[in-house]
């Protein structure tokens, strides 16, 4: 039963997610030249999507506006691990008080301000691009991703098998990456999965609002904002592209609880490996 629901939860993640990261990566390989603008929020006349609010075709924009979207998302959730995963591991093993507060307090101020407005301030002042808006994104999530490193590494150091590891003058590496770092993978994997969707929701929300992107561009998220005004009119400009925003989401928090679910298969096949050989003389 619970591989038929692993392999359940796998095949439906990755149809769910695989159509729009396929026409993200793929997408501006296909579309094209652009044709020739015609009436904002029309159907037909070899539109398959119909036209946007400038008339252009609604599906070469779909075709064009994903990559900006996925790739920035991706990029600013690993440059937040890149940065939370040693930051939270020191602070969790050190025994130096003062290191441990020097990491972790000025987390704690970047915590306190709302994620969305502290990218509003920093984009009033600066113009970031899609590499900036990523930037951006990745600095509003160290802090709460840095906290969860922290307290999952400290329950994994807190056990005596680490103190077991220090007492036979095993390297710093070998516990914080070869012992510690293993025992939280789990907690690191459920929490991927939700900083993803985050991610994602800072990201469109931030394109929605003009941040990283120029008012006109083809972006997903832009598409939303721009084409709302015709919902009723003409309304795959809007819900085509709101929805592949929906089944990024959505499919990503499908793989990785499919991918818990297998781990924790794992650990109780080898639990029972280990009790059986335990009960044999």
């Amino acid at each position: 039963m619970t591989r038929h629901r692993f392999a359940l939860g796998l095949g439906l993640g990755l149809a769910i997610i695989g159509i729009p990261l396929v026409l993200a990566l793929l997408g501006p390989l296909f579309v094209g030249e652009p044709g020739p603008r015609t009436t904002s929020f029309t159907l037909g006349d070899g539109h398959w999507l119909g036209t946007d609010f400038v008339g252009r075709d609604v599906w070469q924009q779909v075709l064009h506006g994903g990559r900006t979207v996925v790739v920035s998302a991706l990029t600013a959730t690993a440059l937040a691990y890149t940065v939370a995963v040693p930051v939270g591991l020191v602070s969790a093993l050190t025994r130096r008080c003062w290191l441990e507060e020097l990491l972790m307090r000025p987390l704690d101020v970047l915590l306190a301000v709302p994620s969305l407005l502290l990218i509003l301030l920093v984009a009033s002042v600066f113009s970031p691009g899609s590499a900036g808006l990523a930037l951006l994104v990745a600095l509003v999530n160290v802090p709460d991703a840095a906290r969860i490193v922290r307290a999952a590494a400290g329950e994994a150091a807190a056990r005596p098998a680490v103190e077991a590891l220090r007492m036979q003058g095993e390297t710093w590496w070998r516990m914080a990456v070869g012992y510690v770092g293993r025992s939280m993978l789990r907690t690191l994997a459920a929490d991927a999965g939700t900083r993803l969707t985050g991610v994602l929701y800072l990201v469109a929300t931030a394109a929605f609002l003009g941040v990283g992107v120029a008012p006109d561009a083809a972006d997903w998220a832009v598409m939303v904002d721009r084409n709302r005004t015709g919902l009723f009119v003409q309304p795959w400009a809007v819900v085509v592209p709101a929805l592949l925003i929906v089944a990024l989401t959505t499919g990503a928090n499908l793989l990785f609880d499919a991918a818990l679910a297998n781990d924790r298969r794992g650990d109780r096949g080898r639990s029972r490996s280990r009790a059986g050989s335990e009960a044999r003389p």
